[in-house]
């Protein structure tokens, strides 16, 4: 689907983008992937990584900035909308800001995507969307139910719009792994709570599940990858065995428990081998063949939750994984 297509990432010097962009171009051999975000200077380091690939271009803007998206488009088939304010106690002391990006920048690229005819667009979204308790996750809610009704909005004009939620990505900028893998020398590790618990998913991971969206929609359904989940704790003694653990307390607008699926969306998921997908209870589509395809309904009251999933990463596992992947995490 993607093979000798024009391919637009909005903030596409974040992790995801770093990894999003090597892979599909390998994969698919787009005839063009357009970075699109507001900081000059990721721009120029990730543009190093990719010289003399004239396949990749760079185009400054904000998602913010709706004349903007609608320059950036010309010409354009598929978009995946990764920018956002994302860190939890910075939307929580910054709430305008966090607003203005990712509601009125959802707002924005849905009707600049429509308006160019864009073919199909692909929203990342987050566990903390579900069951929300910090502005972080309202938004990001939000933007989730603007994506599923622009299926809506765009009649006749053919744009299709999903979304694909997940939860912790293993080893991204500003993730848990390379906190603790930068002070576990100081001796003692911050957890938050003993009790926490985290989903646990790679950025490659996060990447196949956004083709898979691809290939597979219709129009408005919400991807939530199947993954397992890990006490903080363990995997604080992982990466620190030696470390002591010293309990901080919950940080503002954070959860004990990640859910990346809630007990009221229940009446509308579906199961799959490696993944669930909550489809729109708008129109009907819920119920529409050609988006569920051959999913088995889940049980009512169903939750998909870290705590209680039913599959958990080892020590052993996540010790391979950080072996394997040491040089780049943190990096992107």
């Amino acid at each position: 689907m993607l093979s000798n297509q024009t391919i637009l990432i909005t903030g596409g010097t974040g992790s995801f983008g770093n990894t999003f962009v090597p892979m599909t171009l390998a994969k698919y051999n787009p005839k063009k992937v357009i970075i699109f975000s507001r900081d000059e200077m990721k721009q120029w380091d990730m543009a190093k990584k990719f010289e003399g690939d004239s396949r990749v271009r760079f185009f400054i803007g904000d998602v913010r900035d709706r004349d903007r998206l609608y320059r950036a488009l010309d010409g354009v088939d598929y978009v995946v909308h990764a920018a956002a304010t994302k860190i939890v106690p910075t939307a929580e002391y910054n709430p305008f800001e966090c607003i203005k990006t990712n509601i009125d920048g959802a707002m924005n690229l849905i009707d600049a995507c429509i308006d160019k005819k864009v073919k199909g667009v692909v929203a990342l979204s987050t566990d903390k969307a579900s069951s929300p308790i910090n502005l972080y996750g309202a938004t990001k809610l939000a933007s989730d139910k603007l994506f599923v009704a622009g299926n809506h909005y765009a009649g006749g004009k053919g744009t299709r719009f999903s979304v694909v939620r997940y939860g912790n990505v293993m080893g991204s900028r500003g993730s848990v792994i390379p906190f603790f893998m930068s002070i576990k020398n100081k001796g003692v590790l911050p957890i938050t709570d003993s009790r926490m618990t985290r989903f646990m998913i790679s950025l490659e991971q996060g990447v196949e599940l956004v083709w898979h969206a691809f290939e597979d929609m219709v129009g408005g359904e919400i991807y939530v990858k199947k993954i397992p989940s890990m006490k903080v704790t363990d995997l604080a003694r992982v990466v620190a065995p030696d470390a002591k653990q010293e309990v901080i307390g919950i940080r503002p607008g954070e959860k004990l428990h990640e859910q990346m699926i809630g007990s009221e969306d229940a009446y509308f998921t579906y199961e799959y081998p490696e993944h669930y997908k909550i489809l729109p209870q708008i129109n009907n589509w819920d119920k529409d063949a050609n988006r569920i395809k051959d999913g088995k309904h889940v049980p009512e009251g169903f939750i998909y939750a870290s705590d209680t999933n039913s599959e958990w990463m080892s020590d052993e596992d996540l010790q391979c994984w950080i072996s394997d992947n040491h040089e780049k995490i943190g990096s992107i």
